[in-house]
């Protein structure tokens, strides 16, 4: 449950996993709670930097594409969506080389922006097969 929500029983959200604006704002809060977390030395400060960009505009372009004016924007964003779920994997796997006694942290991170890539990757396949038709 958001702290923007105006639902207060956990129990009508049934389909809280499937919730991708929810999904990827709780990503963004998790990566932001991981970062505050990390040591800001010379060598991880751009990578910080460069990971809560790529991170939290998963959700953003996310939160944008449902507002999308049409189909074109739509596929656009979605795209970027993906995009930025690839790049946030990178950040994440560059961090465990200066960062090894996160591993385990960074790797549950990882694993949902894999997920993101998988999702938007079904989508923009659903896209192009609709396109092709």
């Amino acid at each position: 449950m958001n702290q923007f929500s105006n639902n207060t029983n956990d129990t009508n959200n049934t389909n809280k996993s499937y919730d991708l604006e929810e999904r990827t704002a709780v990503f963004s809060e998790n990566i932001i709670g991981f970062i505050k977390n990390v040591n800001k030395n010379d060598i991880n400060r751009s990578m910080l930097q460069q990971l809560i960009r790529s991170a939290t505009s998963i959700g953003a372009n996310y939160c944008e594409d449902n507002a999308s004016s049409s189909k074109k924007d739509f596929r656009n964003k979605i795209y970027i969506c993906k995009k930025e779920a690839n790049e946030t994997k990178y950040w994440l796997r560059i961090l465990v080389k200066s960062n090894p006694e996160l591993k385990d942290q960074i790797r549950e991170l990882w694993k949902e922006a894999h997920e993101f890539h998988l999702i938007f990757q079904k989508i923009t396949n659903t896209l192009n097969k609709d396109k092709k038709e």
